[in-house]
């Protein structure tokens, strides 16, 4: 339980560390500046080293600490409500971002700033937590290290299976994303959490069920067992596409790209009932019999 203690520590250093970094670029950055570039830094710095310290404990604590699955589940989906609670409106994940300029949420600038941000912060994130690792503070490091250069591919099914449940994932997640996107914060953040939750206990052991392309570019590109053109596929496309399904069926259209309604067909908000529409058609007939009566009694000239 030490490790595990060490581990909790490092995950309060890091949320403390991102949340001190928001409140001073929050400071001396104009809004724009902050919303692009140093939120989505921080945010994504956030993440990254937040879910690479819990993927080792993912691996190495079932065999080295003796804790099980329900450990590490319970540990993301509290991690996920302190990132949702803290993030200050970043999302820290392309897929996000596209799907905000596709709805004509930002423009795009913005959309590559918020890019290169989350890739600036995701790289950083990643040189940092191989450092702390470095320092092997518990057992759990020190055999991190040990297998670091001989990682293997989280890929662990076919290539088209593995897309396809990556891009499943990425579509119930921008689903859900997209239904709570204007509910309350008490209600959207665990909902999220319990979303991602249940996603990574389902499809983590086909793919690592990361369904955010930076995230997975960070923590497995770099291992061996599957070619660049294979993560890229799995892990940019498949995610990519889910979005664009879950939007396309949410919406019915992509905003950015056309504004016809594909499925749905184009309503009046507001239905009026039969019964009025009788009796309005009703009484038009009356005032028309009405005029033409007082036409006919007229004197004519």
């Amino acid at each position: 339980m030490a490790g595990l203690n060490v581990s909790l520590t490092f995950f309060f250093l890091v949320v403390g560390v991102c949340q001190a970094l928001r409140r001073l670029s929050k400071r001396l950055l104009s809004p724009g500046a902050y919303g692009c570039l140093a939120r989505e830094l921080a945010g994504s710095l956030q993440l990254c080293m937040s879910c690479l310290e819990l993927r080792m404990l993912t691996e190495i604590g079932p065999w080295g600490g003796g804790f099980g699955p329900d450990v590490v589940l319970t540990l993301l989906f509290l991690l996920f409500m302190v990132h949702g609670a803290t993030l200050d409106g970043a999302s820290a994940n392309p897929t996000v971002s596209i799907q905000e300029f596709l709805l004509l949420g930002s423009n795009l600038a913005a959309t590559a700033a918020k890019l290169l941000a989350q890739g600036a912060g995701m790289g950083t994130g990643w040189a940092l937590t191989k450092l702390y690792w470095a320092w092997e503070l518990t057992p759990f490091h020190l055999i991190q290290n040990l297998i670091a250069s001989e990682c293997s591919s989280s890929i662990h099914t076919s290539l088209h299976h593995a897309a396809f449940v990556e891009g499943t994932c990425s579509f119930i997640f921008h689903l859900v994303l997209l239904k709570l996107c204007r509910s309350y914060p008490m209600y959207r953040v665990p909902a999220l959490a319990a979303t991602v939750t249940f996603l990574t206990y389902t499809a983590g052991p086909f793919t690592g069920a990361f369904f955010n392309p930076a995230l997975a570019t960070a923590s497995t590109f770099h291992c061996s067992g599957s070619t660049f053109w294979d993560y890229i596929q799995v892990y940019w496309l498949g995610p990519l596409a889910g979005m664009l399904a879950a939007l396309l069926l949410y919406q019915g259209n992509i905003p950015r790209l056309f504004q016809k309604n594909l499925l749905y067909s184009q309503k009046s908000k507001y239905k009026i009932p039969k019964a009025r529409v009788a009796a309005r058609v009703e009484g038009d007939e009356m005032q028309w019999k009405r005029k033409e009566e007082k036409s006919n009694s007229e004197p004519r000239a």
